[in-house]
């Protein structure tokens, strides 16, 4: 397996767990007051987009030739590292 190969396996990782703790995000706001849940889903919408741009730029990474790929890597590592964010303001919100 060569370096790009393994970047994106690692990739798919993080977002394959940052999509289970959306769902589960998901199922402990049902619990909320109408407000907070309001909130909360706000919150949770930003998160679940930016999984879909970094899905999204992780699939460009794997269509990309060589010359572009550092280029798409950087935008890969932005959209997971902003993702990664959401979900720990997300997960220490939820701790209250």
């Amino acid at each position: 397996m060569n370096l790009r190969e393994a970047y994106k396996k690692k990739a798919e990782a993080e977002l394959e767990l940052a999509q289970a703790r959306l769902v589960e995000f998901r199922a402990k706001s049902k619990n909320f007051s109408a407000e907070a849940n309001l909130h909360y889903a706000k919150r949770l919408d930003d998160f679940e987009h930016g999984i879909t741009t970094a899905k999204g730029k992780l699939k460009e990474l794997g269509e990309a030739g060589e010359d572009a790929w550092e280029k798409l890597k950087d935008g890969v590592e932005s959209a997971l590292r902003s993702s990664s964010k959401t979900l720990h303001e997300i997960a220490e919100k939820l701790k209250d």
